[in-house]
């Protein structure tokens, strides 16, 4: 079963060196991402099921987009935490 994400997803998270609201907008999706790394998920179930892509249909952009937003989100549990402890989350605004 194919779901879209909810935030729509880019092809490419942001690489700004702070969080942006982008991050903010994924960070449900970042956790989930390395939940199925740790688990030993496959691509393709990962693209399927949170990032809402057939791999079977676009099989490079499944792999570019989750190989782009689990580097994001070992970023944030490597450095992007920093920014949320001392300025909390980005505003919308």
């Amino acid at each position: 079963m194919n779901r879209s994400p909810d935030p729509p997803l880019e092809d490419a998270p942001p690489s700004d060196d702070c969080i942006t609201v982008y991050d903010r907008d994924h960070l449900k999706l970042y956790m989930r991402l390395l939940d199925a790394e740790n688990s030993g998920a496959s691509v393709a179930e990962v693209a399927r099921i949170l990032l809402g892509i057939d791999p079977e249909n676009e099989p490079e952009r499944a792999r570019q987009v989750h190989n782009s937003h689990l580097k994001r989100a070992h970023w944030m549990t490597e450095h992007g935490y920093r920014d949320l402890l001392t300025k909390g989350l980005p505003s919308s605004s």
